[in-house]
């Protein structure tokens, strides 16, 4: 599948920001079901400098400082990748064997996914989340099979409420009143995940939500959607990780499915945040978002007669 991507983020200060610094993760990753074809990054006013680096997890993130006053702020992201879809990953490794790889023993094997293992910003450790996830890993349960049944459950036992939670939410709150956003599942699930001692990392990133027909429209899309992957120890090197979506109880080889774009990934949200940055002044702001998501036709050999269909969707508040 063939995937252009428009990310508008639009900024109103009052009164005017003197200086800002802000950090964009907008540019799509090259991973085994998606190859990025271009990236552009439009920002309003002209930054007095940008630099693009690389973060510990191999994100591709942009900095950039304003040295003049202003009253808004446009940044605008236009990427263009392809997507192929993965089938089921064959995995029998239990969840148990897998858990026992992350525990220290001296001398023992360096586990390069330990950094998904541990606590973070926000998902922190608790029991409650140890106790939702024990009906799904139960003894001799392969990690694959448990950690689909813990999916399904939070996507048969939550509700998806847009505006029900906000960015700061405590994922122990979203657990207990069974509501929130996929930021709020994908935060769950990962608790559950690393309190029975496995290896889980937050992925960010966009899908086309036109239905086809006869189908349901997924939920998610209106801005930056979100997703987990779970470390399988016993797939091929490289490709040990497994994507699961909570939110549309969808799951796929380093992909939930064609339809998905993997923006980043980290620990949780706060680590791959799509615009994050320090003000002086602007007291007040307001902030809209819009993505849009548009399905390209392959050209034809002859580059001519390409047509395209488009998933549009506006949403307006705060990352």
């Amino acid at each position: 599948m063939r995937l252009q991507l428009t990310h508008v983020t639009h900024y109103d200060y009052s009164p005017a920001v003197e200086t800002a610094q802000h950090m964009a993760y907008l540019q799509p990753l090259d991973t085994p079901c998606q190859r990025l074809l271009s990236h552009s990054l439009q920002i309003n006013p002209t930054p007095a400098q940008t630099r693009l680096s690389l973060d510990v997890f191999g994100n591709t993130r942009c900095f950039f400082s304003l040295q003049t006053p202003h009253r808004a702020l446009d940044v605008v992201a236009r990427s263009e990748v392809t997507t192929t879809a993965q089938p089921r990953p064959r995995s029998e490794i239990g969840w148990e064997k897998t858990r026992e790889l992350f525990r220290y023993a001296w001398g023992g094997r360096f586990q390069s996914a330990s950094e998904f293992v541990f606590a973070s910003p926000h998902v922190p450790r608790h029991a409650e989340f140890l106790a939702y996830a024990r009906p799904s890993f139960t003894p001799g349960a392969s990690l694959l099979e448990a950690a689909t049944d813990l999916m399904q459950r939070i996507h048969t036992d939550f509700s998806y409420v847009s505006l029900s939670t906000q960015v700061d939410t405590p994922a122990l709150e979203a657990l207990a009143r069974r509501r929130g956003v996929c930021q709020d599942f994908a935060h769950i699930m990962l608790a559950c995940l690393r309190a029975c001692g496995l290896a889980a990392r937050y992925v960010s990133g966009y899908m086309l939500t036109q239905a086809a027909p006869g189908t349901v429209k997924l939920k998610g899309g209106d801005a930056s959607h979100a997703w987990i992957s779970v470390y399988l120890a016993d797939l091929p090197e490289g490709r040990r990780w497994c994507d699961l979506d909570p939110t549309n109880n969808r799951m796929g080889w380093e992909s939930p499915g064609e339809e998905y774009v993997t923006l980043a990934i980290g620990r949780d949200f706060s680590d791959v945040s799509p615009l994050r940055g320090v003000i002086h002044g602007g007291a007040h702001s307001t902030l809209s978002v819009g993505v849009t998501v548009e399905e390209l036709a392959e050209p034809p050999p002859n580059g001519q007669g390409a047509g395209q269909r488009m998933s549009q969707s506006q949403s307006q508040g705060s990352y």
